[in-house]
């Protein structure tokens, strides 16, 4: 474990040089274009999505378990907002607490159902994708939502300093949740979980527990990135959430969380999602080809998990052969 954090720290300090090395590059070939209050106050807005998709992928990680509904789950609770305010004139706090409560309550199902059935996370919200993605359909058909009140979108464009207040609240979110890691006793029931089932159970963790507790956390945390998302976009859509997807497994991927689970990278998400947002904005000022760039982001996160994984076998097979001399 000790070897695991010591390898989490390296990765988030690397994540940090290469974000501000990469900030400082692009604002210099922009001319300064990016040091300028607008170009701040987009960067951070943009950045907020991605920090929340990358902590709700991390915490269904951490247990070791995968959430491919993220997107869809994020599309069909703003979906819900908007047609909350649209269609039934609901007040705006009704409306994002519903979209909230919805997405928490999606991530509650897929945590119900991995732990009723036995089967994998991966099984499960694969299902569970096209459910929410037919729902989305359903809600907003082929059309953009974007008549509901406009103070809705005025709080989005709110920034103190150039800080926007929708990356505030990412920012704000990313600090609960360290918190909730670090205090929390069924946290730390999680990350057993995800380390070595068999020991958690011996221990007295309910594994059934912890990947139900890791789904619904994951599920609110989709909420809040959709309350962001009705807030800074002018509209909702079918497509909302149609690239989330990738996004939340680069970040805590890149920043040095197992597949495996057992271990969080907080800061490293959110340093991780930084780098990707550099990305994008390196591919629109150098013109670059969209493909390109998403096959760099892919090979990337191949790559990463492949590393992981020959460590942990690495480690593995030293633990056994540490083993075999004890006992002679």
């Amino acid at each position: 474990m000790k070897s695991v954090l010591a390898r989490l720290r390296t990765t988030e300090f690397s994540l940090t040089v290469l974000f501000i090395a990469g900030f400082l590059t692009l604002a210099a070939t922009s001319g300064g274009v990016l040091f300028s209050g607008q170009s701040i106050r987009s960067f951070l807005t943009y950045l907020a999505i991605p920090i929340l998709i990358g902590l709700s992928q991390m915490v269904v990680l951490s247990v070791g378990q995968l959430n491919l509904a993220v997107g869809a789950m994020g599309g069909a609770s703003a979906a819900i907002m908007a047609q909350m305010m649209v269609a039934l004139n609901a007040p705006i706090w009704v409306a994002l607490l519903a979209g909230f409560a919805a997405a928490t309550l999606m991530g509650a199902l897929n945590g119900f159902l991995v732990v009723s059935t036995g089967l994998n996370g991966f099984i499960i919200t694969l299902g569970t994708l096209t459910i929410m993605e037919g729902l989305q359909y359903a809600l907003v058909r082929s059309f953009t939502i974007n008549s509901y009140p406009a103070s809705v979108m005025a709080f989005g464009n709110i920034s103190f300093f150039n800080v926007p207040t929708v990356f505030m609240i990412a920012v704000a979110t990313a600090l609960l949740v360290a918190w909730f890691y670090r205090t929390n006793v069924m946290a730390r029931g999680i990350l057993a979980t995800g380390a070595n089932p068999l020991a958690a159970r011996l221990s007295g963790v309910s594994n059934n527990r912890s990947v139900f507790l890791a789904h619904t956390l994951s599920g609110a945390l989709i909420g809040v990135a959709a309350i962001v998302t009705i807030t800074s976009l002018g509209g909702i859509n079918r497509s909302i959430g149609g690239d989330w997807l990738l996004a939340s497994f680069a970040a805590p991927i890149i920043a040095g969380v197992l597949m495996s689970g057992g271990v969080v990278a907080i800061y490293g998400t959110v340093m991780a999602a930084g780098v990707m947002r550099l990305v994008d904005i390196a591919r629109a000022q150098y013109s670059l080809d969209p493909s390109v760039v998403n096959f760099t982001i892919g090979t990337v996160v191949l790559s990463t998990v492949a590393l992981s994984e020959w460590r942990r076998r690495r480690a593995e097979i030293k633990r056994q052969k540490h083993v075999e001399v004890e006992h002679g």
